[in-house]
């Protein structure tokens, strides 16, 4: 897979990606939600901190959660740079096309959500109980390296209680699948399962 290629599907993906969360964010107030199916449902919410919605702060208590978010974004775009000379070095090397197409998913996914921890805070207002605008003329919601990175994609497959029988858990209401994400986060992921399942081939 060349350079040229890699470079149109990290494009592709980058603007998919941003296309999606724009929309949401200027047209969804926060929790806002349109059934597609009754398995997917767009959903908006705002992700502060790591995966999943968590926090650095959550487990290094003398951490504050603006300094935990400063740091996560600078670490995120340092890292950015790293995955670039990556798939940089791999192309002019001529590696495997699974690890070029793993590592440009990879780098596609983490570029468009650091572009929402870094420059969201100040391009769009406040999304609580009100749609955001784009540039507001009193400023955005937050500083630059504060943003919030937008999640809409909710697949509930399943709802239910989980049976009695399964240990500390048996009896409680269950949501298979319960994270919201983003296409960003799909390019991610992708990249990491194609780098398992492929691994043979991508490190040869």
């Amino acid at each position: 897979m060349s350079l040229k290629k890699s470079i149109i599907l990290i494009v592709v993906i980058l603007l998919v990606d941003q296309i999606s969360k724009i929309y949401v964010k200027t047209h969804f107030a926060l929790h806002d939600s349109v059934e597609v199916f009754s398995w997917f449902k767009i959903y908006f919410i705002e992700n502060e901190g790591m995966a999943w919605g968590t926090r650095i702060s959550d487990f290094v208590s003398f951490v504050s959660d603006r300094s935990a978010k400063t740091f996560l974004t600078l670490f995120r775009v340092f890292a950015i740079f790293g995955i670039g000379y990556w798939l940089y070095s791999a192309t002019v090397k001529k590696r495997a096309k699974v690890l070029i197409l793993a590592i440009a998913l990879i780098f596609a996914g983490a570029l468009g959500n650091i572009l929402d921890s870094v420059f969201y805070g100040i391009c769009f207002g406040d999304s609580y109980a009100e749609v955001a605008r784009f540039m507001p003329e009193q400023g955005g919601y937050d500083t630059l390296l504060h943003g919030k990175v937008v999640d809409m994609l909710y697949f509930p497959l399943f709802k239910g209680y989980l049976p009695e029988w399964i240990p500390r858990y048996g009896g409680t209401f269950f949501t298979f699948f319960d994270p919201v994400f983003n296409v960003a986060d799909m390019a991610i992921s992708a990249g990491f399962i194609t780098l398992i399942v492929f691994n043979k081939k991508a490190f040869e």
